[in-house]
């Protein structure tokens, strides 16, 4: 074997770390995140069923996409397992705002991070408003879940 076939590149370097993990309905907690129709949510309420006669007490979560803002309900065993996606928050400083919509955002070791598009809601507005308008320092707080991120949050920069 010629060394050119083993010439692979991988996209990621996450250390195979899932998107999600496991963890059983009992245990979820309402204002936390769940896997509901394969989007990440945030559970806003949740009751538990009384169990019948031969059955096991379910759990009723109504949560909300944490991208999209739309309402999702589940209803599962107590006992099942359900998928909790990994969410993770970060706060970048706005440097620019593209023709096309996308920020120029400052990390923390000083790197550009530019593949993260102005919402098209309240958050963006206030973006606009901020940058565009007010010419404010401003800091963007990132979420990101399941291979999906946006802005969730627009501040004014502390000054220095």
């Amino acid at each position: 074997m010629s060394a050119e076939e083993h010439d692979v590149t991988f996209e990621s370097a996450d250390a195979g770390a899932s998107l999600t993990f496991p963890m059983q309905c009992s245990a979820l907690r309402k204002n936390g995140h769940v896997v509901i129709k394969n989007r990440p949510c945030k559970i806003i309420d949740m009751s538990t069923s009384k169990t019948g006669k031969h059955g096991h007490a379910k759990v009723h979560l109504i949560a909300t996409d944490i991208f999209t803002g739309k309402k999702l309900e589940d209803l599962s065993p107590s006992t099942h397992n359900m998928d909790v996606p990994h969410v993770n928050r970060k706060e970048y400083q706005l440097l620019d705002i593209t023709e096309d919509g996308f920020m120029s955002l400052m990390t923390d070791n000083g790197d550009t991070k530019d593949d993260v598009k102005v919402p098209d809601n309240e958050v963006g507005e206030k973006i606009n408003q901020m940058f565009t308008v007010e010419e404010k320092e401003c800091n963007i707080v990132v979420l990101t879940a399941m291979g999906e991120e946006a802005a969730m949050e627009c501040k004014e920069a502390p000054k220095a």
